[in-house]
């Protein structure tokens, strides 16, 4: 009703009511009113240098849309005109400026922000890297401490991250706590990678510190790190009881006796533990007893490495006791230990009920007869066994004990290194027969087995069964031309299809047409992608006419990725077609000579 008795109104009484009311007003109210700020803004804007365009009063918006007459309506139409030639031409930027100032202000997304998603996609770009929002790869950047700074700022915006991965950029060290305070932004993050950052003690307490904020967090791997010994407490005292980590590394991390016993006391706060990696860590050994004490606190553990952990005979045995309670273990390599020769034959009851065990690693571990004596009655038993590593233990080879032949009661064998170890005719003969019944073998190393050479034909018919090798490791065995030509043999016949390594160097004794003989028939090799030729490092020879041979068969490689060729010496002529021949072919092979 009132919109329609207003515009009947004169326009005289209009004015007079709203005068009165104005006047009425200013006496209730002690200060100021709505209208004051509003004039007061009006006449600051017409009375600023005149530039400016009168903005509307509050009350020609209250009025604006009304009619009041002809005569007011004309009134109005020529005050604003006398306005608009009194304020000048206006140039474009300042009516952009009223614009802005009439509009509200526009709230900006984290996607349109630039210290977002645009200023994260900016900085991977800077590194080369393709932005990815789940999963933060910047291993071996070079990343400076700005850079380090500059990616705490961007956590906010990457709410969805679960893995990030630093490893390899020392610079990183020193500056980590700028970005484990923001890793509250992100808590569904699961793998954390800082190989070799030079982490100092103050990162690794801020990173402890941070432990309650990613609840989600699987893997740590603090491997290289070697300013972690002694400080390991830092980290682990802050780890939360029944946190979800499943993967724990700290490899070559200078850890002294009482890393090893604060690791100890927290085992049982990560039940989930399924990879502890203690590897090079010469001084943990002797707290070993006291880890192992509290294994079976991880019952689902399923890899343990030992690598040279400075572990003793004591140590092994106590080792054995934890085995009972990690029914789960696939993996187990206690090798480079050498102080450990002798114990095994206290140390290797629960070792015999690791019905899930797929690899064991005892090489470089000094073992004894005596050891060579259990072990021959223990591993046959580890039906689920694939790897089998026990180079560098020159017992294997000389013990009376047949280990090797009973290899054969482990047909999922795929991967057996028995390099350096010492083996004669009778073992390497009982090794042979074994591998007649190890169909799915994969990876065989012999390398460093004088005995192997002139003998290789003992091999030939687990070679030929042997359809699914993949690497041969032959080096230094002493081999002549005749074992060459027993492997051309079987190329020539269809065998070691899949071979794709194949490693015949410091085999000095090769004569020129042994090695002639041998590239005539290398073509067959068409899965070989490395081939390794050497000669040992105190000699040097003349290459023969075989080389155009090998080059010959090159062409025919489609997979060959890699040549070994070291000290042989070739002719200037020989050598400029070994430099074009990658571009005269266009291949890419990398000939180490």
């Amino acid at each position: 009703m009132l919109l329609k008795l207003i515009p009947s109104m004169s326009a005289d009484l209009l004015k007079d009511d709203i005068k009165s009311c104005q006047d009425k007003h200013k006496e209730n109210t002690p200060k100021s009113s709505p209208f004051d700020f509003v004039i007061k803004q009006f006449q600051g804007k017409r009375s600023s240098s005149g530039k400016r365009k009168e903005q509307p009063s509050a009350i020609k918006e209250f009025f604006r849309g009304f009619d009041f007459g002809k005569s007011e309506g004309k009134d109005r139409r020529e005050i604003e005109k006398t306005e608009i030639n009194n304020s000048g031409d206006d140039d474009q930027s300042e009516k952009q400026d009223l614009s802005a100032e009439d509009e509200p202000p526009r709230l900006v997304s984290e996607e349109e922000s630039p210290s977002g998603k645009e200023r994260f996609n900016q900085f991977m770009e800077k590194l080369g890297k393709k932005p990815n929002t789940k999963n933060l790869d910047l291993n071996n950047c070079a990343l400076s401490a700005a850079d380090v700074i500059e990616l705490a700022s961007l956590l906010p915006f990457l709410p969805e991250l679960e893995e990030i991965s630093l490893s390899w950029n020392g610079c990183v060290g020193g500056t980590l706590k700028s970005l484990t305070v923001q890793l509250h932004h992100v808590n569904l993050l699961k793998v954390l990678r800082l190989n070799n950052c030079r982490l100092t003690a103050e990162d690794v307490t801020s990173l402890g510190e941070a432990f309650e904020v990613v609840p989600q967090l699987e893997e740590l791997d603090l491997s290289w790190n070697s300013s972690v010994g002694g400080k390991l407490s830092l980290l682990t005292k802050k780890l939360q009881k029944g946190c979800k980590l499943k993967l724990l590394k700290i490899t070559d991390c200078n850890l002294m006796a009482k890393d090893g016993e604060s690791l100890a006391e927290i085992l049982n706060a990560i039940p989930n533990l399924e990879v502890l990696d203690l590897s090079i860590n010469k001084h943990i050994g002797s707290s070993m007893k006291v880890i192992a004490q509290d294994l079976k606190n991880v019952p689902g553990l399923k890899e343990l490495n030992l690598h040279m952990c400075g572990l003793k005979q004591d140590s092994l045995q106590g080792l054995d006791t934890a085995l009972q309670h990690l029914a789960e273990l696939r993996k187990l390599d206690i090798s480079g230990n050498k102080e450990i020769g002798g114990g095994f034959k206290d140390a290797t009851v629960h070792l015999a009920s690791l019905k899930n065990l797929e690899v064991l690693d005892l090489h470089q571990c000094c073992v004894t007869e005596e050891d060579m004596t259990v072990l021959s009655q223990v591993i046959p038993l580890l039906s689920s066994l694939q790897k089998l590593n026990l180079s560098s233990n020159k017992n294997v080879g000389v013990s009376s004990y047949p280990l090797l032949g009973r290899l054969r009661f482990l047909p999922k064998l795929k991967s057996v290194a028995i390099s350096n170890c010492g083996l004669g005719e009778e073992s390497f003969s009982s090794l042979a027969e074994a591998a007649l019944h190890l169909p799915e073998l994969e990876i065989l190393d012999l390398s460093w087995n004088k005995c192997v050479g002139g003998n290789l034909k003992l091999l030939w018919e687990a070679l030929k069964l042997a359809t699914e090798i993949q690497v041969l490791r032959l080096s230094s065995c002493n081999l002549v031309a005749e074992d060459l030509a027993l492997l051309t043999l079987l190329m020539q016949d269809g065998h070691l299809a899949r071979l794709r390594k194949l490693d015949l160097s410091y085999n000095n004794n090769v004569s020129d047409e042994g090695w002639a003989v041998f590239c005539q028939g290398l073509a067959v090799f068409k899965e070989l992608s490395e081939l390794d030729i050497s000669l040992r490092p105190s000699s040097c020879r003349d290459c023969g006419m075989w080389f155009s041979e090998l080059l010959a068969a090159l062409t025919k490689l489609p997979a060959l990725a890699e040549l070994g060729m070291q000290r042989w010496v070739l002719s200037e002529s020989q050598r400029k077609r070994l430099e074009n021949f990658n571009e005269d072919n266009k291949r890419n092979i990398r000939f180490d000579c």
